[in-house]
């Protein structure tokens, strides 16, 4: 089995919309090790983490955070160690503009 550490995924998506992160690529498993969450505004905001196993749609059981806070001008660190199978999505989301969210990790095939 070939692994492959890199930026899994990065973001910056629209206020208040639920965007795709990073979806798992076929025959691949991933383990999403940090996700960054960086504000770059002057005023606070909320964001939410999500993930959707196979794609699924979106229900209240999937979310790892929901309305948690980043205040303004700083980054929230969440190490998660999370396991991925093929089709796998995580889903993003930002109270705000100006948001910016990075997701570290390791591809395995």
């Amino acid at each position: 089995m070939a692994r492959a550490n890199k930026v899994l995924g990065q973001s910056s998506p629209a206020a208040a919309a639920l965007t795709t992160l990073y979806t798992v690529p076929a025959a691949t498993q991933t383990v999403g090790s940090t996700l960054v969450i960086c504000n770059t505004t002057t005023a606070a905001m909320t964001y939410r983490v999500a993930v959707r196993p196979a794609g699924a749609s979106i229900e209240t059981k999937h979310y790892l955070a929901y309305d948690a806070s980043v205040t303004a001008n700083d980054s929230v660190f969440l190490t998660l160690g999370m396991t991925l199978a093929t089709t796998d999505v995580v889903s993003v989301y930002a109270s705000a503009v100006n948001c910016a969210f990075t997701l570290f990790g390791a591809e395995i095939t």
